[in-house]
């Protein structure tokens, strides 16, 4: 889910991952386009990709407002609309409220169905929902969640970053109008098949297509912050725990032969290999789960229609088609969202791990994988991307983020919206906390705009009357998008202050409204409900409109107060808020751990805490909560993060939990409140646990070369700061080129191989990667015969000498010669040898001189011979 992900009863708790994960390393960043991507097979048509996308860089569009339709939700992860006006939330624990409208504030709560509970704890959980295409008519309730492996049991040991395994489970359910589910109609229509051996891109949508078909989508459920080939193991998990190709569980996987880790995407190319649904889309028979009547198959499995995905979170159908619009959740440097043209005719593989975005993935390259290595070498071979941005660059003219992490995808098809959203595809960046709208023109989306800022969005859907629903996962709501220029009014907001909200009966409370503000600047009138009765009878009306009032309470208890705002066309808000007579608030205290306190990975963090009242005096363990948030911060700013709600904990003081082994830079936030008898709930009360971090340099011999640290490539030297016990994963490629000299891996200093996973140290380290540079090209030797004497009467003898040859290397030579003229150069080695003449005429000396490295030169002289 949002790519990743504490806190703990007491037992232990392992605090990992990230919502929708992904770094950031700025870059220059095309736009589609092809970058040495294999391109998409010829029968694809050249609207595959947008050519360019004008970046309007607009904030919010003028003349939509975004309205809260449902809040107080725990966590929710999608909302789906049922015609008959029912609207269903997902939870991420495992739960789904049904709304009978959305003005309804009592939702019925439904615990999933079926066979285990749901594994909530960081990306994983319950992430997917669906309603059937004839609802209610069909009364069919889809969901997919994440639950443990078979061979596993759930249990706080499973609540780890090395926990337990995971895989998915595809169900559905029929429900009454009473919103009961119906007993007996409970059915898992998949369940395992997915190995996901870590805390994030675990299982995420499911959708119906135009044909009643089901469309199932799962990340690759590797690391989410080394390169992952399979070689992790720890606690509960073994070694290879998948049993990819190609060695057994337990078996040690090698990085140019394995098959397994996030590799595993590329499952359905390899022959031979059991293909999982991991880093794949499925299309399904919704009533049984197996493939659907026409898939195209050749996969390795014929469900699958798409692979080679890093974690397509979210994923929608294009009105009046067949295809598929992908938001793949990037790594280090791109998001991407991909189209599937003819999911009901091919299958198409979009790259990953091999590359991200329009380029290798360096990280991946450098392990030189064979699955790798194969398919860059098949051309065609990898559907290119319909479109990508760069994390740290501005989207649409702003909207920027160090992180970024795609999260949601809905096609606008028709409502109130002005005509230019027509064939628009919406779609968010949690990360990035922005909404963009890529307006279609008539054609294929290509132009992007901002649409809406400042929000956690995990989920588009196209509500009632046509317009943009969200999820907002921090703050728990769903929210509206509606467009009010057309009514040629926009409503106000209303906003109340009570100061003080609690205190001793009699309590008089000074109450304020100034706050509520109009959008098109309207005169605004204020009436107030201060008894509680519903009845908004202090203030309202030309000359009794009351800004400010003030009322005494000598009841004591809750009691709700409501503000009414109108603009002059009568558009009304409403604001609520709580005062609490006769009881004062409790104090939420964390004792440990101390602030300031940094932890190793791995490292045992015990937490506690109390809770004091007036009234009540020291809390039980049941008014206690706690809430655990990971911020993941970018790199390059270590101030610029995003927020994911991991875990809360009710009705424990204390507990502990490993410090997590995360992608930097990344730190936990820990929130305590505590809740009285009277209801009322004290101020949060936060910790900030930070790493231990240490510098690591990474050198090259000769410098220069480049040294890949997780999924980025840095020219070498490079210092980086990790956490204290975190793995992290080191190659460099082999051959690499500097100044027209190819240079070839020799060793590392620290005696690993060319690929391998390194444990930060608890001090500064360098590590230098060396390399050799192939010899010189080899010039010949040049070879000289001198002689003593070149004429003379038989018998007479010649000195020969070869010492004059030369090397320009300085090669040491060899000689060999030949002095009887019969063409062999076997007559001496020396290189000075003698010969004595007996016959008369002309004789011919040969001297070979050689320099050992395969250079060879020759050189002649001929002597004389006269009669005696």
């Amino acid at each position: 889910m949002l790519r990743a992900r504490i806190v703990m009863v007491p037992v232990v708790v392992m605090v990992a991952a990230t919502l929708l994960t992904g770094a950031a390393q700025p870059q220059e960043a095309p736009v589609g386009g092809d970058m040495g991507l294999p391109s998409s097979s010829s029968s694809e048509s050249s609207e595959s990709r947008v050519a360019a996308v004008e970046a309007l860089g607009e904030p919010v569009q003028t003349g939509f407002e975004v309205v809260t339709e449902l809040s107080g939700l725990n966590v929710p992860t999608a909302v789906r609309f049922s015609p008959d006006g029912r609207v269903f939330v997902a939870e991420k624990a495992g739960r789904i409220k049904v709304f009978d409208s959305l003005d309804d504030a009592t939702p019925t709560t439904l615990q999933l169905p079926g066979t285990g509970p749901t594994y909530d704890f960081l990306d994983r959980g319950f992430l997917g929902l669906a309603l059937d295409p004839d609802f209610p008519a069909e009364p069919w309730v889809y969901g997919l969640h994440t639950r443990v492996h078979d061979g596993y049991t759930y249990s706080d040991d499973c609540s780890g970053n090395v926990g337990c395994m995971a895989d998915g489970r595809l169900f559905r359910f029929q429900i009454s109008p009473t919103n009961a589910v119906v007993a007996g109609t409970e059915q898992t229509l998949i369940a395992g098949n997915w190995c996901q051996q870590f805390t994030s891109h675990s299982i995420g949508t499911i959708e119906f297509g135009p044909d009643g078909e089901l469309y199932v989508g799962a990340g690759d459920g590797a690391s989410f912050v080394n390169v992952d080939y399979g070689q992790f193991f720890g606690g509960l998990i073994p070694r290879n725990p998948c049993g990819d190709a190609p060695v057994p569980v337990g078996g040690q996987q090698q990085a140019a032969t394995s098959q397994g880790g996030a590799i595993r995407s590329q499952d359905p190319r390899v022959l031979g290999d059991s293909a999982t649904f991991d880093g794949s889309i499925l299309r399904v028979n919704p009533e049984n789960g197996l493939a659907f009547s026409g898939n195209p198959g050749g996969a390795g499995d014929d469900r699958i229609v798409a692979y080679g995905l890093r974690n397509p979170f979210r994923f929608t159908v294009r009105p009046g088609t067949n295809e598929l619009w992908i938001g793949d959740v990037g790594w280090d440097t791109w998001e991407e969202i991909d189209r599937h043209q003819n999911p009901t005719q091919q299958v198409r593989n979009f790259g990953w791990p091999c590359y991200e975005g329009n380029a290798k993935q360096s990280g991946y390259d450098g392990l030189d994988n064979n699955v790798c290595e194969a398919l860059y070498a098949s051309s065609g071979a990898v559907t290119a991307p319909y479109f990508t941005y760069q994390h740290g660059l501005p989207l649409a003219g702003g909207c920027t983020n160090s992180t970024s992490s795609i999260s949601g995808m809905a096609f606008y098809a028709g409502g109130d919206y002005p005509d230019e959203y027509d064939g628009a595809l919406f779609f968010s960046d949690y990360s990035r906390g922005c909404i963009f709208a890529m307006l279609a023109g008539g054609g294929l989306p290509t132009t992007v705009q901002q649409f809406v800022t400042d929000a956690a969005p995990v989920n588009l859907e196209m509500g009632p009357d046509g317009d943009l629903f969200y999820v907002d996962i921090v703050a728990g709501t769903v929210e509206r998008v509606r467009f009010t220029e057309g009514t040629g009014n926009n409503p106000p907001t209303a906003e109340a202050v009570a100061e003080p909200d609690f205190g001793p009966a009699p309590l008089t409370v000074q109450f304020d409204g100034s706050g509520s503000t109009d959008p098109d600047g309207d005169t605004l009138t204020y009436a107030w409900d201060l008894n509680g009765d519903g009845q908004f009878n202090t203030g309202d009306g030309p000359g009794r409109s009351l800004v400010d009032p003030t009322f005494t309470y000598s009841i004591p208890g809750l009691h709700t107060v409501q503000l009414r705002v109108r603009d002059t066309s009568q558009a009304q808000d409403i604001d609520t808020v709580t005062i609490d007579v006769g009881n004062t608030p409790p104090t939420a205290t964390i004792t440990s751990p101390a602030t300031g306190s940094e932890f190793a990975v791995g490292q045992t963090v015990s937490f506690a805490g109390t809770g004091t009242d007036t009234q009540d005096g020291p809390l039980p363990v049941t008014a206690f909560s706690w809430k655990f948030d990971l911020h993941h911060c970018a790199r390059a700013n270590p101030t610029n993060c995003h927020v994911h709600p991991l875990q809360t904990i009710e009705n424990v003081t204390s507990g502990s939990f490993v410090f997590p082994d995360h992608e930097y830079f990344s730190w936990v936030e820990m929130t305590l409140t505590v809740t009285d008898s009277d209801g009322a709930t004290s101020a949060p009360v936060t910790r900030r646990l930070d790493p231990k971090l240490v510098e690591l340099t990474f050198r090259t011999d000769p410098v220069g070369l480049k040294v890949a640290v997780g999924a980025t490539a840095y020219p070498a030297p490079e210092t980086l700061d990790f956490a204290v016990g975190s793995t992290i994963s080191v190659s460099v490629e082999s051959p690499q080129t500097k100044s027209g000299v190819s240079y070839t891996f020799e060793s590392w200093s620290h005696g690993k191989g060319r690929s391998h996973d390194l444990v930060v140290p608890g001090s500064d380290t360098s590590y230098t990667a060396r390399f050799a540079a192939p010899p010189p090209s080899n010039q010949d030797p040049v070879a000289v015969i001198s002689a003593s004497d070149t004429s003379g009467l038989v018998p007479f003898t010649v000195r020969f000498d070869g010492g004059d040859s030369s090397d320009p290397e300085g090669d040491s030579l060899s000689y060999s010669w030949d002095l009887d003229g019969d063409g062999s150069y076997d007559d001496s080695k020396s290189s000075t040898p003698t010969r004595t003449f007996t016959v008369p005429g002309a004789h011919l000396v040969r001297l070979k001189v050689g320099d050992g490295r395969g250079g060879v030169d020759a050189d002649r002289l001929t002597i004389m011979a006269g009669p005696q």
